[in-house]
C-alpha cells in the first residue's frame, strides 16, 4: 500500500518571498533554485524555474548560469533544459562524512522498520524553521510512504513537533505563532497540542494519530547530539488500524529506546540530555 506523499514544509514560491528579506539573495536564489531542480522529475527551462520561484527571468538566468559554472547544475544546449549536475553529490559527501548520525541510526531504522512493518525516517531538526530527512527505512510492500532523503518539513508537524515542544525549550509566544501556520488533515487545537507536548515530555516519545495525516499514525522519539535541544528525531509511519494491531506500545518503546542508544553514542553515555 502507498501513502500519499508527505507535504513538504513550505511551495517554491514562499521560498521566493523569503529571498526579498534575506541579506543575501543571490545565495538564497540559489538556493531556492536548487531545490526546486531537485524536488523536479525532469529538466526545467529557465522560464519555468522563474515563474515557479516568482523570480524575474533575466535574474533566474544569472544564477543559473553561476551554478553551471560551479558545476552543481547542468545545462543542456539541445533542449534549454536546467537539471542538478553531480557537483551536489561532493558537498553532501563532504556533509555526511562529518555527520555520524547517518551511519549511526541507519541500522536502527532498518530493524525498527522490519520488526514492525513501518517507514522509518531520522530527521535532523532545525530549530522551529523545518525538519529534514536524512535517513530512510522503508517496510516490507504492505507499506511505502513517498518521501526522500533531502525532504523539508514544517518543524512542528506531526509527532516530531511535540517532541520538540517539548524538548525545544522555545518561547510559547513563538510556538504559538508557527503552530498557527500548520497544515493538518485533523487538526488539533493548541490547547490539545500542548497537553500531547507536556505527555511527551513525561514519556520521552511523541504520537500523532491522524493529525496530520488521517489515518496515518506518526511515532517520534527525540535525539541529542549535545546537552541542549534534540539534534534530530526518529520517526516511525504506519497505518493506524495495523500498528495497534502489530502492537503500538512496543513500537513506542522500541524508538524511545533507539533514540536514548544513539544519544549516548552521539554525545557520551553520562550527558544524555534526557537524564
Amino acid at each position: 500500500m502507498k501513502d500519499d506523499v508527505l507535504r513538504p514544509a513550505a511551495p517554491e514560491r514562499e521560498l521566493a518571498k523569503a529571498m526579498e528579506t534575506s541579506k543575501a539573495p543571490a545565495i538564497s536564489r540559489a538556493a531556492a533554485i536548487l531545490r526546486l531542480l531537485g524536488k523536479s522529475d525532469a529538466p526545467l527551462g529557465v522560464q519555468a524555474i522563474a515563474r515557479e520561484l516568482g523570480l524575474v527571468p533575466s535574474t533566474c538566468l544569472y544564477v543559473l548560469r553561476a551554478l553551471v559554472a560551479e558545476e552543481f547544475v547542468a545545462f543542456d544546449p539541445d533542449t534549454k533544459r536546467y537539471a542538478l549536475e553531480a557537483g551536489v553529490l561532493t558537498l553532501a559527501r563532504q556533509w555526511l562524512r562529518r555527520n555520524p548520525f547517518n551511519d549511526l541510526a541507519q541500522p536502527v531504522l532498518d530493524r525498527i522498520a522490519q520488526a514492525f512493518d513501518v517507514t522509518m525516517l531520522g530527521v535532523q531538526i532545525v530549530g522551529l524553521d523545518h525538519i529534514i530527512v536524512v535517513a530512510v527505512s522503508q517496510s516490507g510492500p504492505s507499506f511505502q510512504l513517498s518521501t526522500q532523503i533531502g525532504s523539508r518539513f514544517p518543524a512542528l508537524i506531526s509527532a516530531t513537533g511535540r517532541c520538540i515542544g517539548a524538548f525545544g525549550g522555545y518561547p510559547e509566544a513563538e510556538i504559538k505563532a508557527r503552530f498557527k501556520s500548520l497544515r493538518w488533515d485533523e487538526p488539533p487545537t493548541f490547547e490539545d497540542w500542548k497537553a500531547q507536548v507536556a505527555q511527551t515530555r513525561d514519556q520521552g516519545f511523541a504520537v500523532d494519530e491522524g493529525n496530520y495525516i488521517s489515518g496515518v499514525t506518526v511515532v517520534a522519539a527525540p535525539v541529542w547530539k549535545a546537552r541542549g535541544r534534540p539534534s534530530h528525531a526518529l520517526v516511525a509511519i504506519g497505518i493506524g488500524s495495523a500498528l495497534k494491531r502489530n502492537g503500538l506500545p512496543a513500537l513506542q518503546q522500541a524508538l524511545k529506546t533507539g533514540g536514548q542508544t544513539l544519544s549516548n553514542q552521539l554525545c557520551g553515555e553520562h550527558s544524555a540530555a534526557w537524564s
